[in-house]
């Protein structure tokens, strides 16, 4: 059994723990939260801990805001564990699989990076259909739905009581963004909205500020993606591929989350994304019954 502790209990914690609970080759090492104080009810038969040190765990799952994930997984991996994130800030993923790449072999561990849907499992769908069409132009349309990434930077804008960021497909890849937020007393929404319009996660996309009584009201964590290749294959033009999915965002990334901790175990020391781990490294069960089953 593979044991793993969770970091952060979140909209992500709560679903990784589900995940790990029904997964057969895993068990619970347990929880990490800043305030242990008040433990909710679901966590009780777990050892909860604001200190990652106090837990014996083979993999640490990640679910901390992207902006903390190099900070936790450097952490962890010199505490032994490996580490998997769905850090997603696209423009950054580069230099933190580079930077934890050398702590991971430095410690003899493995560092799974950026394994939520997008980045994540998406970017597994991207790589196969350039393979299939290695000329051409891939288009990933997100939405309608929540982005738990740009929430969650909103959230941490000061002033911001409540956050709920949409993303809105326009087509060809291109996005708006309807962030809708409660304020503190005393803070002016122009003022606000200037902040959130400059933070890297909104400032290449069309964004609109709007201020409601009460974030619940509007809050939906349904997501989803259309990706299309149109390109070549060998010299044949107008391949065309369409990809499409709806989903719940926390429960899906919390499950690619759980998956690549399994796979984790599998690699050899250093920093990976999840379009250089095999896929059947996902999956739980013996290797031949899957290759018959799937292929």
């Amino acid at each position: 059994m593979i044991k793993a502790a969770v970091v952060g209990y979140g909209n992500i914690g709560s679903y990784v723990l589900e995940a790990l609970r029904e997964a057969p080759d895993f068990e619970i090492a347990g929880v990490v939260r800043r305030d242990c104080s008040n433990i909710p009810d679901e966590l009780k038969a777990y050892k909860v801990t604001n200190d990652l040190s106090q837990l014996d765990a083979d993999v640490a799952i990640l679910c901390t805001p992207t902006r903390k994930v190099e900070e936790y997984a450097l952490k962890a991996l010199a505490l032994g564990m490996n580490t998997v994130d769905s850090f997603d800030i696209h423009t950054g993923i580069v230099a933190l699989r580079r930077s934890l790449d050398k702590k991971a072999r430095e410690c003899g561990k493995v560092s799974i990076i950026s394994a939520g849907w997008d980045p994540g499992s998406d970017s597994v769908v991207r790589t196969l259909l350039q393979a299939c069409a290695p000329k051409g132009i891939t288009y990933t349309n997100f939405g309608p739905g929540m982005s738990m990434g740009h929430t969650v930077a909103v959230k941490a804008i000061k002033g911001v009581k409540a956050a709920l960021s949409m993303t809105i497909p326009l087509g060809t890849g291109i996005h708006r963004r309807m962030v809708y937020v409660e304020l503190h007393e005393g803070y002016n929404l122009t003022e606000v909205a200037q902040k959130i319009k400059t933070d890297p996660y909104f400032v290449n996309d069309e964004t609109h500020v709007i201020q409601v009584n009460s974030v619940d009201e509007v809050k939906d964590m349904g997501h989803g993606v259309n990706m299309v290749r149109k390109g070549v294959s060998g010299k044949t033009q107008n391949q065309r591929f369409d990809f499409n999915m709806s989903i719940n965002n926390p429960a899906l990334t919390a499950q690619m989350l759980v998956n690549v901790a399994r796979a984790s175990m599998k690699q050899q020391p250093g920093a990976y994304t999840m379009v250089e781990i095999p896929v059947i490294d996902l999956l739980p069960g013996d290797r031949e019954e899957l290759i018959a089953h799937l292929v």
